[in-house]
């Protein structure tokens, strides 16, 4: 039976260390590579270790899974073929297409390996001080201003009901509204993490109250940030 591996890569691409050597290894075992992105995926291979002969695989590209890519798996694992699924930053299934590949590659009862490697989701949330216990990853707010402001007020609302850390991302040019609207619409002592280039040299993890944060609003704009609240006691 084939084996579909699910293969981080590093979210800073100065980063290489956070990428395990086993993973390497992974990758040579595969025949057939799906990538969100292949161009950035090749360079991300050869980062990590030169004697790999990047032209030596098959590859698809992963946008929006279609049927086409769908026939490519089954194609591949019906040969009994090594796959090896790339994200485009951080953990494959995680905020990220490869999920539907991973799906079909379930329901053919392939061995589905995910290897260890970086989530900005995960590091975020290890760094915020919030509760790792009970947390959920919402993805992106609505880009409408009434609808996000009113998404800000009912995750805020769950958080201090539940008990519970919210996780959530924007589009890199839109982090500072994002962050104005939660400023603006949140309770003054709600706590705010937001992490910044996670993994990378310049790497900022910082949590305040919202009160706090009106004091010295940071510069988001197009830099990689996740945002956690939590209104929990």
């Amino acid at each position: 039976m084939p084996t579909v591996y699910l293969v981080p890569s590093f979210l800073a691409d100065e980063a290489i260390e956070t990428i395990p050597s086993y993973v390497i290894e992974a990758v040579k075992n595969c025949q057939v590579i799906f990538a969100e992105n292949e161009r950035t995926s090749r360079r991300f291979l050869k980062s990590i270790d030169k004697s790999i002969v990047i032209d030596q695989f098959e590859w698809h590209t992963i946008h929006k899974v279609e049927a086409e890519q769908i026939n490519h798996l089954t194609a591949a694992i019906k040969a009994g073929k090594n796959i090896a699924i790339i994200s485009e930053a951080g953990c494959p299934g995680i905020a990220d297409p490869g999920q539907q590949l991973i799906a079909v590659a379930q329901e053919m009862h392939c061995i589905v390996k995910p290897l260890v490697g970086p989530s900005s989701i995960l590091l975020a949330l290890m760094a915020s001080g919030m509760n790792g216990q009970q947390f959920e990853f919402i993805g992106y707010l609505p880009i409408d201003s009434s609808e996000r402001i009113k998404k800000i007020k009912e995750l805020e609302t769950a958080s201090a009901k539940n008990n519970s850390t919210k996780i959530f991302i924007e589009t890199p040019y839109r982090n500072n509204q994002l962050l104005e609207s939660l400023l603006q619409h949140c309770n003054g002592n709600t706590k705010i993490c937001i992490g910044v280039n996670i993994t990378a040299k310049t790497e900022q993890i910082n949590t305040k109250s919202v009160a706090a944060w009106k004091k010295e609003k940071p510069e988001l704009n197009k830099l990689p940030v996740i945002f956690l609240v939590y209104a929990g006691s």
